[in-house]
């Protein structure tokens, strides 16, 4: 199993192929945001890498990304669990001002990835 450290919340084992926002969720239990329900479109699911940001990337995450000018950050919803990494969890629901974190992303990635890119 993968090991997921989240900076400031400890290390949790997480299993292989989760997405990265439930694990965050489930797991490590931060209150993570994802107010489009995980579906690369809003950017509230950012996390920041410390180690183990993967090399690749789904065509709509850095479609995203770059529409929104965001360099240094990555969505949670388009990345899945199958080695170890630690992130800094950016986008909280604590002090947003939001009622909630927002839909819960379902276990498959959304949009489907049809296309790989170096990040």
């Amino acid at each position: 199993m993968p090991k997921l450290t989240v900076e400031g919340v400890g290390e949790f084992e997480v299993p292989k192929g989760k997405r990265l926002v439930l694990a965050l969720t489930d797991e490590a239990g931060v209150d993570q945001l994802h107010a489009c329900g995980g579906n690369s479109r809003c950017t509230t699911c950012r996390v920041e890498f410390i180690s183990g940001e993967p090399d690749r990337m789904t065509a709509a995450e850095k479609q995203t990304l770059q529409a929104r000018d965001l360099t240094d950050a990555r969505l949670s919803c388009q990345i899945m669990c199958d080695h170890d990494m630690s992130v800094r969890a950016t986008s909280r629901l604590e002090g947003s001002g939001r009622a909630d974190a927002g839909h819960v992303p379902t276990e498959e990635m959304q949009p489907q990835p049809v296309e790989w890119v170096e990040k």
